[in-house]
C-alpha cells in the first residue's frame, strides 16, 4: 500500500474511473492519503463522483509518472468521519478553503479489496494487493 501511495503522490494527478449506471466516468483526481490503515481519497459528498462511488463502489485508478504506470482496482468505502477528513485536509491544506471536517460535504473514501499493478515497457509487471 505504501508503494502505491508514494507512486500516486509522485504523479500528483491520477485518473479515477467510476460507473454512472452503465456509463463509465473518468476524471482527474489529486488527493491521496493513508488513514487508519487504508489508502484514502477525498471528494465532496455533493459531487457526482461521490454519488457514483456510493451507488457502485467498484473503482479503478490509473496514473503515469513518465516512465511507469499504475492501475489500481478496488472498492471505495465511505468514511466521512471527522478524523478521516481532518487527516486528509492536513495533507492538502489548500482544500480547507472548500472543505471542513463535519461540514456535511467533505468526505473520504477508503480503498478496500485493492489490487495494484505497476507496469512499464522496460520491466515486467508487479502486482500488489492490500
Amino acid at each position: 500500500m505504501n508503494e502505491v501511495y508514494e507512486f500516486l503522490k509522485k504523479c500528483g494527478t491520477y485518473y479515477l474511473a467510476t460507473m454512472d449506471g452503465d456509463q463509465p466516468r473518468v476524471r482527474p483526481f489529486g488527493t491521496v492519503d493513508i488513514f487508519d490503515g487504508y489508502l484514502t481519497i477525498q471528494t465532496g459528498k455533493s459531487k457526482d463522483v461521490s454519488k457514483q462511488m456510493e451507488a457502485n463502489p467498484k473503482i479503478e485508478i490509473c496514473a503515469f509518472d513518465g516512465d511507469a504506470w499504475l492501475r489500481l482496482s478496488g472498492k471505495a468505502v465511505l468514511d466521512d468521519s471527522i478524523e478521516a477528513v481532518d487527516h486528509m485536509l492536513n495533507s492538502y491544506p489548500h482544500l480547507r478553503a472548500m472543505y471542513a471536517p463535519g461540514d456535511g460535504n467533505a468526505t473520504v473514501f477508503k480503498i478496500t479489496e485493492a489490487k495494484a499493478t505497476f507496469a512499464s515497457f522496460t520491466a515486467p509487471p508487479k502486482t500488489v494487493e492490500f
